[in-house]
C-alpha cells in the first residue's frame, strides 16, 4: 500500500488553487503530466487515466474490439473484475489454472484455446509477474491479443520490462491498497495509437467533441464515463515519482525475509518467474505444524481465505447472471459454457497450502525480521520436538538372535 504525505497535500492544493478540476482546457494539465511520466517510466507510447482498475480493464477490452461471441482466457485466481470485464462487453471469460507461482499457467492457457478465443488476460497477482515470455509466445502462435492485468503490480519488473507494458494493452489500479494510490483510480497503457484512441473514446462518452487532445481518424462511437479529475492526476504524479524507490525497498525486505525462511522444515518459498526482480514473498506447506505456526504469526495471510480473489466466490459469474437477461453474453457464445466450483482443482489446492508474507513498508524492517526469525525458530523447534516425540514413542530395539 502506498504512503501519503506532505507532497500529495501540496499537489492537491495546487490544483484547488488553479480552480481547474477537469482535464479539459487549452494547455496540458495534471493528468497530461502524469500520463507523460507514465509513458516515459514504463516505456509505452500511450497512457490514459481512468477511475478504477476495473474501468481500465473494460476500456482495454473495448479498445481491442472484444465483443459478443468472443472468449477471453483469465486465471482462476485474481480479483473478480478480471473475469467480469469481458462480460460487460458481451464476451465470456474462460478460466485457466494457476501454477505454484500464483499466476496463470501457460500450459493450461494452451488447453483452453478454442476457435473463438480472442484474448489472454494474464494477471500479475500480489506483485508477482506472470511468465510473460511463454504467454507472449502462445499469443503470437495463435494470433491472440494479450491484455495485462497489472492492477496489483504497478512498478514491478519482469526481466527488465515493466508489468503492464509487455502486452498489447495493460491495466493499472490506483485504489487505496495499490502501489500508487489516489483512493480510487486506474490507467490504461497502449502501444498502438489506434488502440489508445479507442480506449480514450470509450472512457469518455463525449470524447469526440473534447478539445484537450487531437483526434485521429478512428470513427467515434458511444462510450462510457470513466473520467477522473485533475486532483487524481496531481496525486498520482507525486506517487509515481516515489515508485522506483518503493520497489527497491520491497526487494530489499523480500531478501531479508527470505533468508530466514529458506530450508525450514515443512516449508518452501513459492517459485517466482523472475527471482532476481522479486518484490513479493509467499510460502507453501503441506505440514499441519507449519500451517499452525504461519497462522499464528502476524503479517502472514492464507491465500485460501481471499474472498473475491478466488473463482469459487464469483457467484454471479458462476451462475451466469447479468443485470438483464437480454445482456447475458453466454447466450450469444458459440458453444455452451459451463462453470463449476471444482473446475480448477489445481488452483484451489495451491491456494490452500500457500501463505503471503506482508512486506509492506508500513511495518518497520526490524519488526519484519524479528517475526521471520521467530517463525524460523518455532518451525525448527517443532521439528526437533517431533523428532524427540518419535524417538520416545518408537518400539524398543529387539535383541539380536
Amino acid at each position: 500500500m502506498a504512503q501519503i504525505g506532505a507532497q500529495e497535500w501540496l499537489a492537491l492544493l495546487r490544483v484547488l488553487a488553479s480552480r481547474r478540476l477537469t482535464r479539459f482546457g487549452d494547455t496540458p494539465g495534471e493528468l497530461d503530466r502524469f500520463e507523460a511520466k507514465l509513458c516515459g517510466q514504463f516505456d509505452v507510447a500511450h497512457a490514459l487515466t481512468v477511475n478504477s482498475g476495473t474501468s481500465a480493464l473494460i476500456c482495454a477490452l473495448a479498445a481491442a474490439g472484444i465483443g459478443p461471441g468472443d472468449e477471453v482466457i483469465v486465471p482462476a485466481y485474481t480479483w473478480m473484475s478480471t473475469a467480469a470485464a469481458p462480460i460487460h462487453l458481451g464476451a465470456v471469460p474462460i478460466f485457466a489454472e494457476i501454477n505454484d507461482t500464483l499466476t496463470i499457467d501457460p500450459a493450461d492457457i494452451e488447453r483452453r484455446i478454442t476457435p473463438w478465443t480472442r484474448a489472454i488476460m494474464p494477471v500479475h497477482m500480489i506483485n508477482t509477474p506472470c511468465d510473460m515470455e511463454a504467454i507472449l509466445r502462445i499469443a503470437r502462435r495463435h494470433r491472440l491479443l494479450v491484455i495485462e492485468d497489472a492492477c496489483q503490480a504497478v512498478g514491478v519488473r519482469y526481466r527488465d520490462r515493466r508489468c503492464g507494458a509487455m502486452g498489447d494493452l495493460g491495466a493499472f489500479s490506483c485504489n487505496q491498497f495499490k502501489n500508487i494510490t489516489s483512493g480510487e483510480g486506474g490507467a490504461v497503457l497502449a502501444k498502438d495509437a489506434r488502440l489508445f484512441e479507442r480506449a480514450r473514446n470509450y472512457h469518455d462518452v463525449g470524447a469526440f467533441i473534447r478539445g484537450h487532445q487531437p483526434l485521429t481518424d478512428e470513427p467515434a462511437f458511444v462510450g462510457q464515463n470513466y473520467r477522473v479529475s485533475e486532483l487524481v492526476g496531481a496525486m498520482l504524479s507525486v506517487q509515481l515519482d516515489r515508485l522506483e524507490k518503493s520497489m527497491i525497498r520491497l526487494a530489499h525486505r523480500r531478501r531479508l525475509a527470505a533468508t530466514w525462511l529458506q530450508d525450514l522444515p515443512g516449508l518452501t518459498i513459492a517459485p517466482h518467474n523472475d527471482p532476481a526482480q522479486a518484490v513479493s514473498l509467499c510460502v507453501q506447506t503441506d505440514s499441519r505444524r507449519a500451517r499452525q505456526a504461519l497462522e499464528e504469526t502476524p503479517g502472514i495471510y492464507p491465500l485460501s481465505d481471499n474472498s473475491k480473489h478466488i473463482y469459487t466466490n464469483w457467484t454471479p459469474i458462476l451462475n451466469q447472471v447479468t443485470v438483464h437477461p437480454g445482456l447475458n453474453p453466454w447466450a450469444r457464445a458459440h458453444r455452451e459454457i459451463v462453470y463449476s466450483a471444482d473446475m480448477c482443482p489445481r488452483t484451489l489446492s495451491i491456494l490452500e497450502r500457500t501463505y503471503r508474507i506482508d512486506l509492506s513498508t508500513r511495518l518497520p524492517t526490524p519488526l519484519l525480521v524479528r517475526r521471520m526469525k521467530k517463525l524460523a525458530s518455532t518451525l525448527r523447534g517443532h521439528e526437533a520436538g517431533g523428532a524427540k516425540e518419535r524417538w520416545a514413542t518408537a518400539e524398543p530395539a529387539r535383541p539380536l538372535s
